[in-house]
């Protein structure tokens, strides 16, 4: 196969995952993991509600995903994390705490005193008690201590 074939089978491929994320329902978490397969927010579009955009970093350096409100043309001041009236961060809470996402491995694993809500964006902070972090605060209470 040509580096142009393979371009274009990639082009495809990015198009194909990108209506299967606009038709299958995910959680939070499952959607941050996906993050950078949404479309980033610009200026100048006619968004619908319930359209997921990615903008910006969290305060975990990941991608920041946002689920608009309400329908709207987006303008460069209506920025998601300044238009709090048209977009709401998905995998953070307001107050900049992210979602309990599964981790991979040791490599991005909660450390003792990191905090999240679980399970979702509006449900409690709960803190780690130790490092290495890898279970939920359900699968695992006593790595957990509810705030």
């Amino acid at each position: 196969m040509t580096l142009d074939e393979q371009l274009y089978m990639a082009k495809q491929m990015n198009k194909a995952m990108k209506l299967a994320l606009e038709n299958t329902p995910l959680d939070d978490s499952e959607m941050m993991e996906v993050a950078d397969m949404y479309d980033a927010w610009a200026p100048g579009i006619q968004y619908k509600a319930d359209k997921i955009v990615k903008y910006g970093k969290n305060i975990d350096g990941d991608t920041q995903l946002y689920i608009v409100l309400q329908a709207h043309t987006s303008q460069a001041d209506w920025t998601p994390d300044a238009a709090v009236s048209l977009f709401k961060p998905i995998g953070m809470g307001w107050d900049g705490i992210p979602v309990w996402t599964q981790p991979y491995g040791a490599g991005d694993a909660y450390q003792t005193g990191d905090r999240v809500h679980f399970p979702t964006a509006s449900d409690p902070v709960y803190e780690s008690t130790m490092d290495n972090n890898v279970w939920s605060p359900e699968a695992y209470p006593q790595g957990w201590k509810k705030i």
